[in-house]
């Protein structure tokens, strides 16, 4: 199983068929939310692009079939003195309703290294998301570093205490997303976490709301 492929390896959730051909893209890219929705907005005819009101759904499904990531995965990268801050967040509208998943890996001194996003699903709940989010941020950190320690900044308690203290049962519903993310802890040498207050900054939010509204996008 490619774990790096995030509906490959995670439960499935719903997506209109246009939303998750953006997706496939995005996973073609290693979710870089940056690099893909360039490519698609270079792929869309005219001054349109992915979140153009005047971009119709055949249309930019025309332009999806055009796209491609690159050929090949990229080097991987060094991490000043090993380390690395993994900043995860999900959101999801309604809760449930259209939800996404992001990711800001940075470097020991908080330079930005990788943006990450990608939806989840079009009527999945915000707890959904945040797993989502941790998975892609870890898959993606060992994908492309090999870190010695990793400290996660994360806003859901409720994640924190079913991971990290595992002093919350996540119920049935979400113990296959657990079970995933812990997986993927077993292969960093050290990891603590850090929760993030309401008014502190998460850059992974404005990457889980470009999920989302991936995710709202149908039919």
């Amino acid at each position: 199983m490619d774990r790096r492929r995030l509906d490959a390896a995670l439960p499935s959730e719903h997506l209109s068929p246009l939303s998750g051909e953006v997706r496939d893209v995005l996973a073609s890219h290693d979710y870089e939310v940056t690099a893909a929705i360039t490519a698609i907005d270079d792929a869309v005819p005219g001054i349109g692009g992915l979140f153009d009101p005047a971009t119709d759904a055949a249309t930019l499904r025309a332009a999806l079939g055009d796209v491609s990531g690159p050929d090949e995965a990229g080097e991987r990268q060094t991490l000043l003195n090993g380390e690395a801050i993994l900043y995860v967040d999900g959101s999801s509208r309604g809760n449930p309703g259209p939800a996404g998943a992001g990711a800001v890996i940075q470097d020991g001194d908080g330079e930005t290294l990788v943006e990450l996003g990608t939806p989840v699903g079009a009527q999945t709940d915000n707890n959904t998301a945040e797993y989502v989010a941790l998975y892609l941020g870890l898959t993606q950190l060992l994908a492309r570093f090999d870190p010695e320690r990793v400290e996660v900044r994360i806003d859901s308690m409720t994640v924190i205490r079913s991971v990290w203290e595992e002093q919350f049962d996540p119920g049935e519903q979400f113990r296959d997303y657990r079970a995933a993310v812990v997986d993927v802890l077993a292969d960093v040498p050290a990891h603590d976490w850090t929760h993030l207050a309401d008014h502190e900054p998460n850059p992974a939010d404005a990457l889980a709301t470009v999920g989302a509204d991936i995710a709202a996008l149908g039919p």
